[in-house]
């Protein structure tokens, strides 16, 4: 009888460990400033994973690639655009950006899984979150998206 309370405490001890490898934080981050810059130095791909109404709405980060994450081929098919975006190479920086850092960090598990090694999730976002004020509010440039 005493082996119930044990057992049910192992169970739940290991329920929590799953739980914690499934957090939003996944891998290394990267401020909106931080990434604009090793962008512009050439160190850096990055990639705006939101939708095109988004990129509409607020423009997009300058020399920031598109990507929507919504592929129509799914995540394989995500994954090979962002293949054909970095020349296939998958040692390539990669920083991600959506509005608040949620997407971007689903992708960056995504990308991980499939064996890109250096990608980094610009956590605040466009819009900002609680790792910062985004690149919007930071005055980062943007540049329109009309044809999105």
């Amino acid at each position: 009888m005493r082996r119930f309370p044990s057992i049910l405490a192992a169970a739940l001890t290991a329920a929590l460990l799953v739980l914690a490898g499934c957090s939003v934080q996944s891998g290394p981050e990267l401020s909106a400033p931080d990434a604009l810059a090793q962008a512009e130095a050439g160190q850096l791909t990055v990639i705006d994973v939101r939708t095109p109404q988004e990129w509409r709405q607020t423009g997009v980060g300058k020399g920031v690639q598109r990507l929507d994450m919504r592929h129509p081929g799914g995540p394989k098919g995500f994954i090979a655009d962002v293949l054909a975006n970095v020349g296939g190479d998958r040692t390539v920086p990669i920083g991600l950006l959506c509005r608040t850092g949620n997407r971007s960090g689903r992708m960056q598990r995504l990308l991980v899984d499939n064996g890109f090694t250096l990608v980094f999730n610009v956590r605040e976002g466009m819009a900002g979150s609680s790792a910062g004020p985004g690149w919007l509010k930071r005055g980062l440039p943007v540049e329109p998206c009309a044809r999105c």
